[in-house]
């Protein structure tokens, strides 16, 4: 193990054991050296690597801070490694998502309003009437987002913001069979927000997960190419 590792794992188990608390003040850089028995050259690019990562912030004239370790900073930061996943990774992770929405649909169904019913409404037309992929595949993005706020479940939330942002990349509705691809998407969507209506959590579950295992199908069979840019 690198001096720098050493120095990572050593303000990592300060953060997790509440030592370094959030919004916490870092000590003395020298103070920090001694206790961790490190150089300030590992220690500081231990620094460097945590703030990639959303764990700490560096304040101009004041110092080095502990983040509020918020899920959307942490794991938001998962984008950074999840971006890069080749479209092998990307299928394996459909697997997660199938998981994952169709338990924060299930959640969401118990707590379903008239409000969230309009907009989800809402968001199904948008995507029937759009003529552009690329914002169909935002307002798709929105409608599953918007499901998952309503579970309740904010890590859930941002870890699925990040799962979406990668495989948003492959767009199957451009594809000569798209059309009709998307027709049983949207049917599905519509499926998704009955159940939700009627506080279904088991009938939503299952929908959302039908749904996301049957573009994973589509993905393994079309495997379309990437679309640069389209996150």
């Amino acid at each position: 193990m690198s001096a720098v590792d050493d120095a990572l794992h050593g303000l990592r188990r300060m953060i997790a054991s509440g030592e370094l608390a959030p919004g916490q003040k870092f000590p003395p850089e020298a103070a920090l050296c001694e206790q961790l028995d490190v150089s300030r050259g590992s220690l500081r690019e231990a620094v460097r690597m945590l703030g990639a990562l959303g764990v700490i912030e560096s304040r101009h004239g004041s110092g080095t801070y502990v983040s509020d370790l918020s899920a959307e900073k942490i794991i938001g930061a998962l984008a950074l490694t999840v971006g890069l996943m080749p479209f092998e990774g990307v299928l394996d992770m459909y697997e997660m998502r199938r998981v994952l929405e169709g338990h924060a649909a299930s959640q969401a169904a118990a707590r379903m309003t008239a409000e969230a019913e309009a907009a989800l409404t809402e968001l199904c037309v948008l995507m029937e009437e759009s003529t552009d992929a690329e914002l169909a595949s935002e307002y798709d993005a929105r409608f599953h987002d918007a499901i998952a706020v309503l579970s309740g479940n904010n890590t859930l939330v941002h870890l699925l913001r990040v799962f979406r942002a990668r495989s948003r990349a492959y767009q199957l509705f451009d594809l000569p069979e798209g059309q009709d691809l998307r027709a049983q998407s949207d049917s599905a969507h519509r499926e998704i927000v009955d159940a939700l209506v009627a506080r279904d959590a088991g009938a939503a579950g299952t929908a959302a997960g039908a749904h996301v295992a049957q573009t994973e199908r589509w993905l393994r069979q079309y495997r379309p190419p990437a679309v640069p840019g389209l996150r």
